[in-house]
């Protein structure tokens, strides 16, 4: 693991000359389609394929709303992503020294965990592991580190024991823990997302309803990668009981309180990982990745999908790749789902088709709860059904609190239609 540094690291600088593109996988859609590509982000912007800015911006609270303005602003090429962010990155650090210099702790806390989570923004269109990605990585660690030190409850970095290797993570207590064991959740995150934004700044969700947090980042997620440990179900099938092997060893854990939440990828490697770990009491999910070998997401969305997923997985031959992908399936996994499991989905999910979140669900002999928005797309909101029905993120926090405070539930899907109204039918 590279070393947390106290010091701005001047070493590297993202941007590239202009014209200048730096090396990333390549696929044969990446070629084929890169006009297109570029058209849609020259229209579209950073958000072209799903609403980045907006949930790193929830992330980091309303002051960032700046700096993803101007994000979106000046991101019209893929090439625009990383030097961009790493522009706002530096601001937001050097405005952390200096708020720290003249002992403003506060506006030093805030600006460490915005330039942290512009750091980490800018690895996303990176496919390597290259110095520059490296330098990015020092960086965000750098920042949350300076962040953890200062922040409003208990930080910590920790490393999870896992084949032969370790899984890092960030351990956050509740804000006014004394001591005593407090429930907690095992947060996954998505392809495009990473530990340091999965706990948020202000007002997070598990936090303030008094769960301890542990920011994971699974094989094949961004610092996971960098060590070695790639994407495969049998890893993932083994992140579960990792995790909850750390964390019933920890004092301030009440170990039969532990849940697990996933978003995006995490919505697959989550399931994954609990329908291996009976410890795990509830398992909440959302923005579903559940269609077995991925066809959608790789051969379908844009292609920037299936390089990230090349890059997590350890592949540069997309050959290769196209077989392992064969690999990345529920089946034969989540039948041994016996906890209380949620999932909220879109049903026009781009990525991951409904009907095979229906399956998977079929699939389950445990309690189960589906929500579906409609004419939601992968990114649960934007539309009638998330602005006037339950808030996704709410829901999936309430109803895991729900679970550990044994409220009955009844396997039920829930269909919530464009003008907020859910009808609710068995499951």
């Amino acid at each position: 693991m590279d070393q947390v540094t106290s010091r701005t690291d001047t070493r590297m600088s993202a941007a590239a000359p202009p014209g200048v593109e730096r090396p990333v996988r390549s696929t044969r859609r990446w070629v084929a389609e890169r006009d297109r590509l570029e058209a849609a982000i020259a229209e579209t912007g950073v958000d072209f394929d799903q609403p980045r800015s907006i949930y790193w911006n929830a992330a980091c609270g309303v002051e960032a709303g700046a700096d993803f303005a101007t994000v979106r602003a000046r991101v019209r090429r893929y090439a625009d992503f990383a030097p961009t962010f790493e522009a706002v990155a530096r601001r937001r650090e050097a405005r952390a020294e200096a708020a720290a210099a003249d002992g403003h702790q506060v506006t030093a806390r805030d600006n460490y965990f915005m330039a942290a989570v512009h750091w980490g923004a800018a690895q996303w269109p990176l496919h390597s592991d290259d110095e520059i990605n490296r330098f990015y990585h020092r960086r965000k660690r750098a920042c949350f580190a300076h962040y953890t030190e200062l922040a409003d409850h208990r930080i910590e970095a920790v490393t999870i024991p896992f084949a032969g290797g370790a899984l890092p993570a960030w351990f956050h207590l509740p804000p006014g823990y004394h001591g005593g064991r407090v429930p907690v959740v095992i947060a996954v995150p998505g392809m495009d997302s990473f530990k340091e934004a999965t706990v948020a700044l202000h007002g997070d969700r598990f936090l303030t309803r008094g769960f301890a947090v542990l920011a994971i980042e699974g094989p094949g997620q961004y610092e996971a990668a960098m060590m070695g440990i790639h994407t495969t179900v049998p890893a993932w099938a083994r992140t579960g009981t990792a995790c909850v092997d750390w964390l019933v060893k920890r004092e301030e854990v009440d170990a039969s309180r532990i849940v697990l939440s996933g978003i995006s990828f995490g919505s697959f490697a989550g399931t994954i990982a609990a329908a291996h770990e009976p410890r795990i009491k509830a398992c909440a999910v959302m923005n579903t990745c559940h269609q077995p070998g991925w066809s959608a997401a790789f051969e379908q969305a844009w292609p920037t999908y299936k390089m990230r997923f090349m890059y997590m997985s350890g592949h540069t031959d997309e050959d290769a790749f196209d077989a392992y992908a064969q690999t990345l399936t529920w089946q034969g996994h989540a039948e041994q789902l016996s906890m209380p499991y949620l999932v909220l989905a879109g049903d026009r999910d781009e990525l991951s088709p409904l009907e095979c979140t229906e399956q998977l669900l079929a699939s389950v002999a445990g309690p189960k709860q589906l929500v579906v928005y409609q004419d939601s797309r992968h990114s649960i909101g934007g539309v009638p059904a998330a602005n006037l029905g339950p808030f996704a993120p709410t829901l999936a926090a309430d109803w895991l609190a729900d679970r550990l405070r044994g409220v009955p539930m009844t396997s039920e899907r829930w269909y919530v239609d464009h003008a907020g109204k859910v009808t609710k039918t068995p499951l």
